[in-house]
């Protein structure tokens, strides 16, 4: 499960860019199912993903988890590296005991909660959100809905397909109440 809130910096806008210049082109064929027509995203650049136990998470990581989600009990964390940055995912349970993950990005040593995260059922994902994905003519149906609130407010539902368990297969971006399916994946 991955969370995250989105501040859109100059940093930040500099990454979502690197990431579409980075991904990978489509396998032969699959060209038509990655256009601009398509519900499904290309794969995102690799990442170096080192886990870590809740002991393990730096201290700039916990106090940065704790304003945002007060009273959050650690489970462990993933560090990745990708196309120059860090990216901390930490997971863990809020107060009330249900599962959070915030995604932070650690710039100049600082760590910044970008998303935060939680999984959800495709049943109780917003009707406008449901509507957009559904719409795309190669949409298939979630088996596994994460739920990213964005530092302004707006919502990124990540939309796994059967067999693809690692990364979402299509997103879907809720604010101001309109949805659009995205036609790149998200930068974080």
């Amino acid at each position: 499960m991955r969370i995250a809130l989105w501040y859109p910096t100059t940093a930040a806008l500099a990454f979502a860019a690197s990431l579409a210049a980075c991904s990978p082109a489509p396998a032969d064929g699959a060209e038509e199912a990655a256009g601009s027509d398509s519900a499904i995203l290309a794969d995102g650049p690799e990442a170096v993903i080192t886990e870590l136990a809740a002991g393990d998470i730096p201290e700039g990581a916990r106090a940065a988890a704790l304003e945002a989600v007060p009273g959050m009990r650690f489970a462990g964390a993933e560090r990745k590296e990708r196309d120059g940055m860090v990216f901390y995912d930490v997971e863990g349970t809020r107060a009330d005991g249900s599962e959070v993950e915030l995604d932070m990005l650690v710039e100049d040593g600082v760590f910044r909660v970008v998303e935060i995260q939680r999984d959800l059922a495709w049943a109780d994902v917003p009707a406008p959100a449901r509507a957009a994905a559904e719409a795309a003519p190669d949409m298939f149906t979630p088996v596994r809905v994460i739920e990213s609130v964005q530092e302004d407010g707006a919502v990124i539902y990540e939309l796994f397909r059967e067999g693809q368990p690692g990364e979402p297969a299509a997103e879907v971006k809720l604010a101001d109440g309109k949805a659009e399916m995205l036609t790149e994946r998200w930068a974080y």
